[in-house]
């Protein structure tokens, strides 16, 4: 008779694969949000308590996170949160300038009336949550960049490249970490320049977009390091 597995303590690939990518995901946000600070040791016993999940899992998901550049492994010392530094941040800026403004200009071209409306449901709700972040302050930080993920994500999703969103995805994890360790609402501005960028998607204007953008990126930067 064929024997269940995981009712013997055993995980098919599957499940260890989801379960791989789920601890993943986790401590990736741990990090990015700051709750496993720039520099701190990741000691693998630890996170095997706070994940709930086996060393050697723990070993791959550390590698993974390391060749994405949100861990550095030391050798003989471990595993340690990545270090900030104003540098790493300008660098992270640029290349997600560089992304994301030509990846904005392939999803103005290839952007169907599906693309446009997922656009306008973001920016709705991206919109919502910037109000109340200026009337309330910064209490809904990570629903906030959340939204604000949503939104870039839905002005360059019709690029037709998985392998750009992909990247585009990592350097704006990346991103998102030094503003989460400064964080502070930018307030009208970033709206407004949010504001811009959705109606020169809406009328497809390229030029436009990417110069709001630009700036925008820009304009955070500044923001994020005069808090440092």
């Amino acid at each position: 008779m064929r024997k269940d597995h995981s009712k013997l303590g055993f995980l098919s690939f599957e499940q260890q694969n989801t379960v791989g990518h789920t601890t993943y995901e986790k401590i990736k946000h741990d990090i990015i949000f700051g709750r496993l600070e720039p520099g701190a040791k990741l000691k693998l016993d630890a996170l095997k308590v706070s994940y709930a999940t086996s060393v050697s899992t723990l070993r791959e998901i550390l590698n993974r996170l390391a060749s994405d550049g949100f861990v550095s492994a030391a050798e003989q010392r471990g595993f340690f949160v990545t270090p900030v530094s104003q540098n790493d941040l300008s660098e992270i800026a640029n290349l997600r300038i560089l992304l994301e403004c030509h990846a904005l200009c392939e999803s103005f071209e290839n952007g169907d009336e599906d693309w446009e409306a997922d656009l306008v449901a973001a920016y709705h709700k991206l919109q919502l949550i910037e109000g109340r972040m200026q009337q309330d302050g910064d209490t809904e930080k990570e629903l906030w960049k959340k939204y604000d993920w949503e939104f870039h994500l839905a002005l360059i999703r019709a690029c037709n490249s998985s392998n750009l969103l992909a990247l585009h995805a990592t350097l704006f994890g990346k991103y998102l970490r030094y503003q989460m360790l400064v964080l502070t609402y930018r307030g009208e501005a970033a709206c407004d320049e949010h504001k811009a960028l959705f109606e020169a998607a809406l009328a497809r204007n390229s030029a436009t977009a990417t110069d709001v953008l630009r700036a925008h990126i820009n304009n955070g930067v500044a923001h994020t390091l005069d808090a440092m």
